[in-house]
Formats: C-alpha cells, structure tokens, sequence
C-alpha cells in the first residue's frame, strides 16, 4: 500500500495527495467508528468500552456484523506487536460476559437483535499501520477469527482500507483441504440435486480468493471478507437463491435468473438475488460472484 497515491483534482490542476499514518490512533478509530457500518460491515454498539475484570482494561470497539456475531475492533496507530494478544484478551472477557454484551445490544439494537447474537463465530478486527509477518503467522496458531486489516490516510479526510491476513476459526474450507489431501472425495450433502448444488456453490464462493470465511446461520450461510459479499439460503425443491452485494442497478436483469430486492425482506444480505437451477446457472452466475467479492 505504501505505493498507493491518490490524486485530487481541482478546478486550479491536480494536487497529488500522498498516503500517511495518522498524527495519533485517536485519527483512525473516530474515523472507523462514524462509518463503521460502511467499511467493515459492522454495526457500531460502544467506543472506549471498559472491562470489569481485575487487570482492567478497554475495547476500543464493539459491533456487531451483518449476521449478527459479535466484533471486537482494535486499533493501533502504526506497527505494534501487542495488539493481537490484546484483542485476543478482551474477546477472552467477552466470551466470559455474554450477558453484558446482550445487554449492549439490547440497549442499542433492541431486544430482538439482542436474541440472535451469534456466539459460535466472534471476531476480532486488528487495525493498524502495519503489521509483520510474524504477526500474519500468529493468527493462523489461534482458533479464533481475526482479520489484520492495514490503513492509510489520504489527505484528512479519506482513507484506504487493506486487509492483510484473515483467519477463520473453524474454517470450512480448512476441512475440504485437509480431505483433498487425504485423497478423499467431496462431502455430498443429502437431500439430491438442489443440495449437490448448494455443494457446488459453496466450493466456488470459498474459492474465490484467500480469507473468505463461511458462517452459518439458521437461514443462510454468508461468505465473507471483512463484510458479507454472498448469502446462500438452504435449497429448495427447484432452486437455489443467493444474495449478492454486487450493485443491481449495473447488471443486466434476467428474468428467472436475477433478480432487484432492494427494499424487499430476504434473509442473509445483498439486493442482487440468484436464482441456480442448474450448474449451468452456477456456472454464468460466476462473474457476478466476483463481482460481489471484489466489492466486499
């Protein structure tokens, strides 16, 4: 990122604007925080959050994401080889509070929201100037899912975002290979063609790219970067719907096979539905796939 320049342009030439830390980690989190639902696809629930535990303490941020797991959001001006282990110790706590963190939500969200805390997928997002490769190598020794994201100020008023290294706890994608390499076959789900197809889908939406993390929810299960880029909801007899983040207005609309639900209630996220039948509908269903990815 360090050779990212923005360049702005003005009605008297253009100004090229070089990429920088911030002048103190105050800069970066109320930055986050204003926007908090826009960059990381996290709801904002508490800033400076403090910790009733002997040692003390503060979060920096708590959210909540799109599926509803709860985000713990740390962040460090440049380079720091602590604030891993510092995450790491408040999502500790948080696991050990979850009754504190209900309470959050419910005050903040509601009571219904605060009933459909996912527990069984916590996050930990680590913001930062930089980060080492030993910190890349540390993540992947814990069980939890941590995204390393780097930032860079553009100017006062803008900044880029670049996640560094993500690492789902219990990786679906982690069991696939692990069976690859054993010589074993792909996991058919039962339940026929409609769930081959589910099958088919999951593969090609955890293979888009490195650090995609599947999560499962009752409803659907949503693959995700920092934010959700596809939903999949459970097959039904004739087809599979999916949800894409992919801006419906710049695609061409096919009756049958996309479709605009902005506005209209669904479950997962996205205003682009999918409709598979077939893999021949996964098949040109790719591009739009990427397309969400990339704008996740």
């Amino acid at each position: 990122m360090s050779g990212l320049k923005l360049f702005h342009t003005t009605k008297s030439g253009v100004t090229e604007v070089t990429p920088h830390l911030a002048e103190v980690e105050a800069d970066v989190q109320d930055l986050i925080e204003a926007h908090m639902q826009t960059m990381l696809g996290v709801r904002f629930l508490a800033s400076e959050y403090v910790i009733d535990c002997v040692d003390g303490g503060r979060i920096d941020s708590l959210g909540l994401d799109e599926n509803n797991a709860p985000v713990i959001v740390e962040y460090k001006r440049g380079t720091d080889a602590g604030v891993i282990n510092q995450g790491l110790y408040y999502m500790a706590w948080l696991m050990a509070h979850k009754d504190a963190f209900r309470n959050l939500v419910r005050d903040r969200l509601g009571a219904a929201v605060a009933s459909q805390v996912l527990w069984s997928a916590p996050r930990l997002i680590c913001i930062a100037g930089d980060f080492t490769r030993y910190d890349a190598h540390a993540v992947r020794e814990h069980r939890r899912s941590i995204d390393l994201v780097r930032y860079r100020f553009f100017g006062n008023d803008h900044i880029g975002l670049e996640t560094v290294a993500s690492v789902t706890g219990h990786s679906a994608t982690a069991k696939r290979v692990r069976r690859r390499a054993a010589g074993l076959p792909p996991v058919r789900r039962q339940g026929g063609a409609m769930a081959e197809l589910a099958e088919a889908a999951d593969e090609v939406l955890l293979g888009l790219g490195d650090g995609i993390t599947r999560v499962q929810r009752k409803q659907y299960a949503a693959y995700q970067r920092l934010r959700n880029f596809a939903c999949v909801c459970p097959p039904q007899k004739s087809k599979l719907l999916v949800y894409l983040k992919a801006d419906p207005k710049k695609v061409d609309l096919i009756p049958g096979f996309t479709r605009d639900v902005t506005g209209l209630g669904h479950h997962g996220t996205g205003d682009l539905e999918v409709q598979l039948r077939t893999e021949r509908d996964l098949e040109r269903a790719q591009d739009l796939f990427r397309l969400s990815y990339a704008a996740a």
